[in-house]
């Protein structure tokens, strides 16, 4: 009799998580409904709490990352697991060992390895990379590595390419490479600066490569990003800020340094609504 309430089962951290059959009725809707969006809105998310808010807010996809004033590095062992036990959207993983530039030693290589293999056993969709050449070109052979590392995961090639000296002939590079899509702000500080060259890149990848802009991108301004650039899929962060429950706050020192200047007595969540007005706005404005 047990045998036929369960349909399938997948291993999570070396346990079995069986799933009944409206588990599985649910994802198969879930995904159903994914294949004909036409609106794929990914959030940049800091923690599972976030991811989960993105889930609720109708986002197609959610980026996870850590240490997001620094531009994001690869988030815990236990926010992968667990926002994958969480999540019926798409999960992709930052893979950045630290911040700070896209240059990385050969022993950070090996660490960048071993995360997308932990990303890999452990159900992630994909996977965020990007390396750099001292000369601000794209590394081809260590990407290809941790592209073929990635094999039978989607790859996002991410902002390091907001920091090349030649676009162009940067997003060749990355076609080259096989990757899926480019996070970029059109090598901008925000995406709205970079209109122009987001368009061109539009263009030039065709469909070859998905062109994601990202960085400020909002409910006030998504429909003209989309409209003027033709780009089809956004990146945004939805983020509000939550006092922190701290009732003694020791006014003598900090965690944190100098340098990245943070208020350690708030969080920063992204919000179910903000994902949700921005998919609304831009779905009306583009009818």
């Amino acid at each position: 009799m047990f045998f036929q309430f369960i349909t399938f089962v997948r291993p999570i951290r070396n346990k079995i998580q069986l799933l009944t059959d409206n588990d599985k009725r649910r994802i198969t809707l879930h995904k159903e409904t994914c294949m004909t969006n036409d609106y794929k809105l990914e959030i940049c998310a800091n923690s599972v709490a976030s991811c989960l808010e993105a889930q609720k807010g109708g986002a197609w996809r959610v980026e996870l990352c850590a240490a997001i004033p620094e531009g994001g590095t690869t988030p815990s062992y236990g926010d992968i697991v667990l926002a994958r036990e969480l999540l019926q959207i798409k999960l992709h993983v930052i893979i950045r060992p630290r911040g700070g530039d896209f240059l990385y030693s050969a022993l950070e290589h090996r660490i960048m390895l071993k995360d997308i293999e932990n990303a890999q056993r452990l159900g992630v969709d994909g996977v965020v990379i990007g390396c750099l050449t001292p000369q601000g070109e794209v590394d081809m052979a260590r990407n290809r590595e941790l592209v073929d590392a990635a094999a039978g995961m989607s790859v996002t090639f991410h902002r390091a390419f907001d920091m090349c000296h030649d676009p162009f002939e940067s997003l060749d590079r990355i076609i080259e490479l096989g990757c899926d899509r480019l996070l970029t702000s059109g090598q901008q500080p925000k995406a709205e600066q970079g209109i122009e060259l987001l368009q061109e890149l539009v263009k030039k990848a065709g469909d070859r490569m998905i062109i994601m802009p990202g960085s400020g991108v909002n409910a006030n301004n998504i429909a003209k990003l989309a409209n003027d650039t033709g780009a089809r899929e956004f990146h945004l962060s939805a983020r509000v800020s939550e006092e922190s429950g701290m009732t003694y706050r020791n006014p003598n020192l900090k965690m944190g340094g100098d340098v990245i200047v943070i208020d350690e007595y708030a969080q920063q969540v992204t919000r179910a609504d903000k994902v949700a007005e921005t998919l609304t706005a831009w779905k009306n404005k583009s009818k």
